[in-house]
C-alpha cells in the first residue's frame, strides 16, 4: 500500500514539473480584428491569388490587339547576294485585320478570365479569414481549459487540507487523504498536457499568419458572443448576393456566351492588307499593294465544330452556376443550424448545467465538512462543475466556428449585437 508521504511527494514533485507558459507566450492580449488585418496582409495564399488576379487583369490589352505588322523582303533573279544585281527587289509592309467585332470579342472573353481571378482571390481571402477565425477561437479555447484546471487544481488542493486537518483528528481515515493527492495529481498532469495544446493551437494560428510556428502570440481577447438574431432565409438571401464564387460563376456564363459569339464570328473572313516597293535593276522602280481573304468556308466542318464546343461549355457553365447556388444554401442552412446548436447548448450551461454544478459543490463540501459524506462524493462533485465548465467554454468555442462558417457561406461579415453579462 502506497503510503501518505510518498504520494504526497509524489504530487509535489509533479506540479514542480509543471511548465511554465512557453516563450512564445506573449502577455500582451490578442485581438481577433488584428490577427486577421495581419492574414489578410501577410497571408501567402492571399498575396499568390492577388497575384494571379493582377496577371488576368493585364491580359484583355493583349487579347483584343491587332497582330504584329510583317515586314518582308523578296529579291527575283538575283545572280548573287548584291541586292543591286537583282531583276525585281520587293520590300513589303502587311497588316493582318481581323473580321471586324472578334478582337472586341476577344477582349471581353479575357476581361471575364480577370473578373473570375479577381472574385476567386476574394474568396481566397475569405477562406483565409474563415481559417484565422477558426484557429484564433480554437487558441482561446484552449487557454481557457488551461485556466479551468487551474481553478480545479487550486480547488482541489484546498479540498485535501480539509482532508488532511480532518485526518489529523481523527475524522476521516488515510485513505480520503490518498484521494486528494490523486486528485491534485491529476489536475497537475492535466495542467501540463494544456500546456502543449496551447502550443499546437499557437501554431495553426502562426502558419495561418505565414510565421514561424513558435512564433510568440499573445492570448485571445476577444470572448465569444454566442448570439444568433439573423434568420437562415435572410442569410440565404444575403449568401445568393454576396457569395464571389456565385459572382464568378455568373462572369464564366457570360464569358462563355462571349466565346459563342466569337465561334460564330470565326464563319467571316479575315483581311490582311499590305504595301510594297519595287527597286528593279535597269527598269523603273514602283510601289504595289496586296489584299487577302481568308476563306473559312474551306473548312466549314471546323468551325461548326468551333461553335459546338463553344455552346456546349456554356451550357456546363450555366449547369455549375445552378450547383453553386444550390451549394451556398446548403452551406447556409448548415452553418446556421451548427451555430444555433452551439448558442442553445451555451445557454443551457449557463443558465443551468453550470448553476447547478456550483450548487451541489458547495452542498458536497459541506457536508463533507460535517461528516455526512466521504471524500468520493465530494471529488465527483468537483469533476462534475469541471466537466460542465469545460463543456461550457467547448460550446462558446464551437458557436464562433459554427459562426465563421456561416459568415464564409454568406460572403461577408455579419453583424452581431452584443452578448448580455450573463451571457458572458
Amino acid at each position: 500500500m502506497i503510503c501518505l508521504r510518498s504520494l504526497t511527494v509524489l504530487a509535489t514533485t509533479l506540479v514542480a514539473f509543471v511548465p511554465a507558459p512557453s516563450s512564445a507566450e506573449s502577455q500582451e492580449a490578442l485581438r481577433l480584428a488584428d490577427v486577421l488585418a495581419d492574414a489578410r496582409e501577410h497571408n501567402p495564399e492571399i498575396q499568390a491569388a492577388r497575384d494571379r488576379a493582377s496577371a488576368a487583369a493585364a491580359m484583355p490589352a493583349r487579347a483584343s490587339a491587332y497582330d504584329d505588322p510583317t515586314f518582308s523582303y523578296e529579291a527575283w533573279n538575283a545572280p548573287s547576294v548584291r541586292i543591286d544585281r537583282a531583276d525585281n527587289n520587293i520590300f513589303r509592309l502587311s497588316q493582318r485585320i481581323p473580321f471586324p467585332g472578334k478582337r472586341t470579342l476577344a477582349g471581353t472573353i479575357a476581361e471575364r478570365d480577370a473578373d473570375v481571378a479577381r472574385r476567386d482571390a476574394d474568396a481566397v481571402t475569405l477562406d483565409v479569414v474563415h481559417g484565422v477565425k477558426r484557429a484564433y477561437y480554437d487558441l482561446w479555447l484552449e487557454h481557457e481549459k488551461l485556466r479551468v484546471y487551474g481553478r480545479e487544481k487550486a480547488l482541489v488542493e484546498r479540498f485535501a487540507r480539509i482532508a488532511e486537518e480532518k485526518y489529523a483528528v481523527g475524522d476521516v481515515s488515510q485513505p480520503d487523504v490518498l484521494q486528494a493527492q490523486l486528485e491534485v495529481t491529476r489536475l497537475s498532469s492535466r495542467v501540463t498536457t494544456q500546456t502543449l495544446a496551447i502550443d499546437v493551437a499557437r501554431a495553426e494560428l502562426n502558419a495561418l499568419l505565414s510565421r514561424p510556428a513558435d512564433a510568440p502570440l499573445g492570448t485571445p481577447a476577444d470572448e465569444p458572443r454566442p448570439t444568433l438574431d439573423a434568420t437562415v432565409d435572410a442569410l440565404t438571401e444575403l449568401a445568393l448576393a454576396n457569395r464571389p464564387e456565385l459572382a464568378a460563376h455568373a462572369t464564366a456564363v457570360a464569358r462563355e456566351e462571349a466565346a459563342v459569339r466569337l465561334a460564330r464570328r470565326d464563319y467571316y473572313p479575315d483581311f490582311e492588307l499590305g504595301v510594297a516597293r519595287f527597286i528593279n535593276d535597269g527598269q523603273r522602280d514602283g510601289f504595289g499593294g496586296l489584299v487577302s481573304v481568308s476563306i473559312p468556308l474551306a473548312n466549314k466542318r471546323k468551325y461548326d465544330a468551333g461553335v459546338d464546343e463553344a455552346r456546349a461549355k456554356a451550357s456546363a457553365a450555366e449547369a455549375e452556376l445552378r450547383r453553386a447556388r444550390d451549394r451556398v444554401r446548403r452551406d447556409v442552412e448548415q452553418a446556421f443550424l451548427r451555430a444555433r446548436t452551439a448558442s442553445l447548448e451555451h445557454e443551457l450551461f449557463v443558465r443551468t448545467h453550470i448553476p447547478q454544478a456550483e450548487q451541489a459543490l458547495r452542498v458536497t463540501e459541506s457536508a463533507y465538512e460535517a461528516g455526512r459524506i466521504d471524500f468520493l462524493r465530494l471529488v465527483d462533485s468537483a469533476r462534475a462543475i469541471e466537466m460542465a465548465h469545460l463543456e461550457h467554454l467547448e460550446a462558446a468555442a464551437a458557436f464562433e466556428k459554427a459562426y465563421a462558417d456561416l459568415e464564409r457561406a454568406v460572403g461577408t461579415s455579419l453583424p452581431r449585437s452584443p452578448a448580455t453579462r450573463e451571457e458572458r
